[in-house]
This record gives C-alpha cells, sequence and structure tokens, in this order.
C-alpha cells in the first residue's frame, strides 16, 4: 500500500506515444508507478476493442519491465462494482486509461465503486496515467467533441463531466497535429477554469502534486485567462466568434515545467519565467 502522504501524481499523454522504440512517456510513468515493481492496472473502457488495445500495452509494459501487469474491461456500468477488479486497483501502483471515447469511459465509470477506488488509490499516491481519451476525462469538466481547426464560437465545443482527477482546468489532446486552439479556447471560456492544456501527440504533462513537467516530441500549449481583460460570451449568439483578451499563452517543450499554483512556467535552468506572451483577440 502507497502512504497516504505521498505525492499525487499524474500522466496526462496527448495521444499516439511511442510503444516500439524508446516509449519515452510509457517509460516514465512505469518508472513512477515502481519500476520492475510495478503493478499496473490497464483501463480499457474507452475503446470498442479493449482485448487488442489492452494486450498492445501489456505488451510495452512488459518490455519495460513492469512486475505485473493486467486488464480491467468494464463493458457495462455493472462491470464497475467486480470484486476482481477492486481487488486489482487495491493493489495497484499505477492505473493507465487507454484512447478511444472519453464519453464511454465517463458514462461507464463515474461515480461507480471503481471510480471511487481509484480515487482513494490516487489520494494513497499511485500514478493515475491516460492517453487521448484517457486525457480528456483528467478535468471535472471534459471536452466531449469539438470541432478543430476553427476559431472559436460556443458551437465549436461540447462539455461534459470528467472524471476529476485534475480538477479546475480543461484539457484537449492531439493538439498541434489537429489544430485544436480554437476549441480549447471556446472550452475555457465556457467553463469556470483558468488553465487550458492542450498536449500534442507524443508528449505528456506530468503532474506532481501542484508542478506539471512536459516529457516527449511536441509541447504543451497553455492558455492562462485568469487575468483576461474581455471576453465577448455575454453578447453573442452560439455561432458567432468568440474574443478574449488579455489572456497569455505559453508554449511549453520537453523539459519545461509549470507552476499550477502560481500559474508561472518555470525553465530548464529553474527560473521562473515572468514574461509571457499575451493572446490579443482571437
Amino acid at each position: 500500500m502507497v502512504e497516504s502522504n505521498s505525492k499525487r501524481q499524474l500522466v496526462i499523454i496527448g495521444g499516439a506515444e511511442d510503444k516500439e522504440g524508446d516509449s519515452q512517456i510509457l517509460r516514465e510513468f512505469v518508472r513512477r508507478s515502481g519500476g520492475t515493481k510495478a503493478n499496473i492496472v490497464i483501463m480499457t473502457a474507452a475503446t470498442e476493442l479493449p482485448r487488442e488495445v489492452g494486450e498492445n500495452y501489456i505488451r510495452v509494459f512488459e518490455r519495460l519491465g513492469a512486475e505485473s501487469v493486467r486488464i480491467i474491461d468494464t463493458e457495462t456500468r455493472d462491470d464497475a462494482s467486480s470484486s476482481t477488479a477492486l481487488q486489482a486497483i487495491d493493489k495497484a501502483t499505477g492505473v493507465f486509461f487507454t484512447g478511444g471515447d472519453q464519453a464511454r469511459i465517463t458514462s461507464i465509470l463515474k461515480d461507480t465503486e471503481i471510480d471511487a477506488a481509484i480515487h482513494r488509490r490516487f489520494s494513497e499516491g499511485i500514478v493515475v496515467a491516460g492517453t487521448s481519451a484517457g486525457a480528456a476525462v483528467m478535468p471535472d469538466k471534459m471536452i466531449v467533441e469539438g470541432d478543430s481547426q476553427t476559431n472559436p464560437r460556443m458551437e465549436t465545443v461540447e462539455m461534459g463531466p470528467g472524471m476529476g482527477f485534475l480538477p479546475g482546468v480543461v484539457i484537449d489532446q492531439h493538439f498541434s497535429q489537429r489544430g485544436r486552439l480554437g476549441r480549447l479556447i471556446s472550452a475555457l471560456i465556457l467553463e469556470p477554469a483558468v488553465l487550458g492544456f492542450g498536449i500534442d501527440e507524443n508528449t505528456a504533462m506530468v503532474v506532481t502534486d501542484n508542478q506539471i513537467e512536459v516529457v516527449g516530441q511536441g509541447a504543451v500549449t497553455i492558455v492562462d485567462e485568469s487575468e483576461a481583460t474581455y471576453n465577448n460570451m455575454g453578447e453573442i449568439l452560439k455561432d458567432e466568434p468568440l474574443a478574449i483578451c488579455g489572456a497569455k499563452l505559453h508554449i511549453l517543450p520537453h523539459g519545461f515545467k509549470f507552476d499550477l499554483e502560481t500559474r508561472q512556467p518555470i525553465l530548464n535552468n529553474g527560473s521562473v519565467a515572468n514574461v509571457s506572451v499575451p493572446v490579443g483577440s482571437v
């Protein structure tokens, strides 16, 4: 059992992470989950191909040296009270949510016994990770679906309840590859959150308590609207363009960090970056 004073850790992956080569991101997850003593549970609720997807991750995690890896396949909410699954979570040092459809994760797992068990173990210090759809569910309010490569509008994005591992933020994935800045800004304005994170493919934001570190080949784009001076949401119709003024934009590649409490980037040399690039009217 992990001690209750352990740090809370998340590995939130933008999708399409390397599984065949060095597997830098999945390697980091295994290392943080206990390395060669890691006991990993793979949650396949998001995918309609649970066996195929789950076995692919089993091969990767076993190649990286995890001691034990097993799949928990929950096709219905009834499966989310399985005593076998609950016992596996109780023994796990890491829980990994696969990609697929994030709405499947919440419709099957949210407010179930498995949900409660994973949150309890997370508070005790196990590592919770997710890729693509598994990343989208990390906040308390998630992007269910939305248009890519478009300017911000209220109709651009549909929001819904997430799993609540990282509350008060908005997360989008496959970010630069699918041109999702517009929908991230739309989601951020629609929800009572001040920080939006867009994670590129084969890239992760690794959260340890209140600090984020970027790992991987791409970048994490952060939109901070905590000091925004204006948005026009109360003045427009659903299909009209959103405007936001005075927000901040940070683009952080591998090795850079971000403090969730101070909302400040931390450079590779450990110094705090006090200057940010303003996003004007969008």
